[in-house]
């Protein structure tokens, strides 16, 4: 089985080019942009794994060239800060739309099935639990990337009626959790680096007690392999919701309070994470036979113990 990775130096392709074995794949196409410049994602990756990494762009190379051969591709190219999304929406729209519609066609064009991620802020309800049958009306993306990530799920379907693309789609859940191409502009791990830097965390005044969906990196590393594991008969054009845990912004915060005692909040009035508190289920994603072991305090507590002996201070 020969496999393509988009964004495969990211936040979590940096997690998952890591749990590949000698013997798992016949060739592990990494294609990164190195826009991000992580190139420390590509240090001491495991010995005997035919890895070949690709510079390029989703958006101008050969992307039926790069497929041909493939069974399968995770593509995990982004632009995923939803908060800056904002300010660059043409951009965003461009990569997380344009770039999926230019994967997902090279895809269908040569028989490879996709793995692609999306998001749980889709949602957006304000009371219960939502799940993958939720109404389109009840979608409510709060930021423009969500708004490209949506979009980009029903393309696919689309393109899975018209030709044939073999996908799956997982929204997953903010993720938290170490990586050597992690990131801090998502919640928690945005909260531990202000945290250790004893920095106070910037909180929307009314997001405290808004409760939201959250991944362990770990499970959503688990997740793609499952679906990858599995070949193409796992690929049922299907939407699964990835997440580890639902939790409010304060319980969050009073986790990484018992790890930096010091730790404050400065509440701010511009909005640091989405506006509606919603609870989101799992139980699709359990019924394939997947089971959730992440841990949100184990995870905190690793990001902590790696920022631990560092603190800004004032020039």
């Amino acid at each position: 089985m020969r496999v393509v990775i988009t964004g495969a130096l990211g936040h979590i392709g940096s997690s998952l080019i890591r749990t590949i074995s000698p013997g798992d794949f016949e060739r592990v196409v990494l294609f990164d942009d190195l826009l991000t410049q992580r190139y420390c994602s590509l240090f001491d990756l495991p010995a005997g794994v035919p890895y070949d990494f690709v510079e390029g762009d989703v958006l101008k190379d050969d992307l039926t060239r790069l497929f041909e051969g493939a069974d399968a591709v995770v593509h995990l190219a982004a632009i995923t800060n939803a908060a800056a999304s904002f300010d660059n929406q043409e951009q965003v729209e461009r990569v997380n739309f344009e770039g999926t519609e230019r994967v997902a066609r090279a895809c269908a064009k040569v028989g490879a099935g996709l793995v692609f991620l999306s998001t749980t802020s889709v949602y957006g309800v304000s009371e219960g639990v939502v799940d993958e049958s939720c109404s389109e009306e009840a979608l409510q993306p709060q930021s423009p990337y969500a708004t490209s990530k949506r979009n980009a799920e029903k393309l696919l379907i689309r393109l899975g009626e018209e030709e044939n693309l073999r996908f799956v789609t997982c929204r997953f859940g903010t993720i938290y959790g170490v990586s050597p191409g992690m990131r801090f502009h998502t919640a928690i791990n945005k909260f531990v680096w202000q945290a250790c830097m004893g920095q106070p965390l910037t909180v929307w005044k009314t997001a405290l007690d808004q409760k939201r969906p959250y991944l362990d990196l770990k499970d959503g590393v688990r997740a793609i392999r499952f679906f990858l594991d599995r070949g193409k008969a796992r690929l049922d054009n299907q939407i699964y919701n990835v997440l580890t845990d639902n939790a409010t912004v304060g319980q969050i915060v009073e986790r990484i309070r018992s790890l930096v005692p010091d730790t404050t909040v400065n509440l701010v009035e511009n909005r640091i994470m989405n506006q509606l508190s919603y609870t989101v289920a799992n139980e699709k994603m359990r019924g394939l036979g997947f089971s959730f072991e992440g841990n949100l305090d184990a995870a905190i507590a690793e990001s902590v113990k790696l920022l631990r002996n560092v603190r800004t201070v004032k020039a």
